[in-house]
């Protein structure tokens, strides 16, 4: 069971980007054609993410020339070179199955709106993250001989 868990473990990356379901997202998606690669971006909006751990997945849907598409990306895949938040959502469920019913404006979702207070709140809680990891490493650096 151990031997699982450190094949899983070796898998996973080590940075996740922080988005959740409702968020509007640019997936930046790998593709090799022969011997290129390029990134093609896929952007629309987060309506589940599913499993946990290696498995773990989120939907994106999007409208393209009137007709709804819908992608499974892995969370963890190494074709995955990045997601960014391009506007986040304000929801009220874990899955929003029901966009796909929903035409025109009522397939919109509310944008989230975050108070600067909290902006700052944020990022200081980041930064004091960034520096205290800093400071253990540093730590450990000094202490091996």
């Amino acid at each position: 069971m151990n031997e699982i868990r450190a094949i899983e473990a070796s898998q996973m990356k080590s940075e996740v980007d922080k988005f959740k379901v409702g968020d509007t997202v640019k997936v930046h998606f790998k593709i090799v054609e022969g011997k290129t690669e390029r990134i093609q971006i896929y952007e629309g909006l987060v309506i589940a993410m599913k499993n946990s751990r290696v498995g773990k997945t989120f939907i994106v849907r999007k409208n393209s020339y009137g007709v709804g598409v819908e992608r499974v990306f892995p969370i963890h895949s190494p074709r995955i070179a990045k997601v960014e938040v391009v506007r986040p959502g304000k929801v009220r469920r874990a899955k929003l199955y029901y966009i796909r019913d929903k035409i025109g404006k009522g397939a919109k979702i509310k944008e989230l709106i975050v108070s600067r207070k909290a902006q700052q709140k944020a990022a200081a809680k980041a930064a004091s993250a960034v520096a205290s990891t800093t400071a253990a490493a540093t730590a450990d650096v000094e202490a091996s001989p």
